[in-house]
């Protein structure tokens, strides 16, 4: 018995991305004089504190403050992590940001110390220059000439071509696999490195464009001017705690997959920093200082804090910013107290961002972006007490009830989310507050209580 034709589904992987709580975030939100919009980018409110981080994002840019640290100080679901996460993404891909809960350096198989000075090398990157000679240009035709008998050598030819000239080139076995991997054509433009022999394709050439009726994958490329054979400058940005994994391990370039680390050597860090230097002096690199952000720094200990305060004036030292929600509170590790239990050494060296409880108009606008992000379509009423209940309760909380109210609609099969479904929702999940009372009232019921009462 035949089965009949098997029909596969093709999924745009693109649509395929896990929502995080800080998803929508695109970038800080500024204009070109550094004020920060009402909402843009994904932020909302904080109009202070994301133009101060926008002047901060400046220096960075220029280079003036390597070695600086900052703070951003405020209450519990005030977006603190959403304005570092703002910074990471207009920064840009090139700029090395590494993101450090403080909790994470007591659960590491390494001593804290260790664990934060990989966090800093993590976070320094280093643009190495190299100069390599190519071919480029666009394919006017490929032969391939593959033996009869199926064994044997494959010999081919390549014709490519620029604006200003036509050349005919013999293809070896490898150059032939690597174009036929690569899927290259007639009418591409590639670039083929004469060094290693790589292949790459740059997109189709302007004059095929008339060729496809409908190609939105396609990137469409001017045919390249001059010579066929350049050099051309090639820029690779490592960060410094690459280089020490590559050097410092048997296995080198697979430890940093395999996440392998282990503890480093100090000789082996000090052979790299002197190795970037000699090449920052010859023109060959050029450091580049990231961005470290600790997040809940107060769950560091009088050890880090001391080795922090050490490590900021190393000249190799990226931007650290670090973010508390406690008061005047226990330094860990001591019996003294200090303003959100940072040592107040280390906080004369912090420029301190705070920022503030979110307005009513301001959650209005947070939870709809989020409807947005998360896809809900949801009803004004249902918004507005969403919004209230952010207001009594919390923020967080009220994201949290986004989803499940979605899924408590398309229960019902609603379109969109309404004031009942939020209502439900509300009843199920508890906030804090009902928590704690719940708590308060049955207390005696739980094991281990530990209450007191006053006689």
């Amino acid at each position: 018995m035949s089965s009949g034709p098997k029909i596969t589904e093709e999924k745009d992987i693109t649509k395929i991305e896990r929502i995080g709580a800080h998803s929508h975030i695109r970038g800080l939100g500024l204009n070109s004089d550094l004020n920060a919009k009402l909402s843009a980018e994904g932020m909302v409110g904080q109009l202070r504190s994301r133009k101060a981080m926008g002047i901060v994002l400046k220096m960075i840019e220029e280079g003036q403050i390597a070695g600086r640290a900052i703070l951003l100080a405020g209450q519990p679901g005030t977006g603190k992590t959403a304005i570092a996460m703002g910074l990471a993404q207009a920064l840009g891909p090139d700029v090395p940001f590494t993101m450090l809960a403080a909790s994470e350096v007591y659960s590491l198989e390494m001593s804290k110390t260790e664990a934060l000075t990989q966090a800093f090398r993590r976070s320094i990157g280093v643009r190495i220059k190299e100069e390599t000679d190519i071919i480029e240009g666009e394919i006017v035709e490929i032969q391939i000439d593959r033996p009869a008998s199926g064994t044997g050598r494959k010999l081919g030819k390549l014709t490519i071509k620029t604006t200003d000239m036509e050349t005919i080139y013999d293809l070896g076995e490898k150059m032939i696999d690597s174009l036929v991997k690569q899927t290259v054509q007639s009418g591409d433009v590639i670039s083929i490195d004469k060094a290693t022999g790589k292949v790459t394709k740059l997109g189709r050439s302007q004059s095929r464009i008339h060729d496809y009726e409908v190609a939105p994958k396609l990137k469409f490329v001017n045919c390249p001017e001059g010579e066929l054979q350049k050099r051309k400058e090639i820029v690779h940005t490592v960060s410094l705690h690459d280089i020490d994994v590559i050097n410092s391990r048997a296995q080198g370039f697979l430890a940093l997959f395999t996440g392998d680390t282990g503890e480093i050597k100090s000789e082996v860090r000090e052979q790299i920093n002197t190795k970037v230097s000699e090449w920052r002096e010859e023109g060959k690199a050029e450091i580049v200082p990231g961005v470290l952000f600790i997040d809940e720094v107060h769950m560091l200990d009088i050890e880090c804090f001391s080795f922090l305060n050490r490590a900021l004036e190393h000249d190799l030292a990226p931007i650290l910013i670090v973010a508390s929600n406690r008061g005047i509170t226990t330094i860990r590790g001591t019996n003294y107290k200090s303003p959100h239990g940072i040592p107040l050494d280390l906080l004369d060296r912090l420029l301190i961002i705070s920022t503030d409880p979110y307005k009513d108009e301001e959650i209005y606008q947070i939870l709809e972006t989020r409807c947005k992000e998360e896809d809900v379509e949801i009803e004004e009423k249902s918004l507005q007490l969403l919004t209230k209940i952010g207001k009594k309760t919390s923020l967080r909380y009220a994201i949290h009830l986004i989803t499940a109210a979605s899924i408590v609609c398309s229960k019902r099969k609603g379109t969109k989310v309404s004031i009942d479904d939020v209502k439900r929702v509300y009843g199920l999940f508890v906030d804090i507050q009902r928590s704690v009372q719940y708590l308060k009232e049955y207390q005696e019921d739980y094991l281990y209580n530990s209450s007191t009462t006053n006689e």
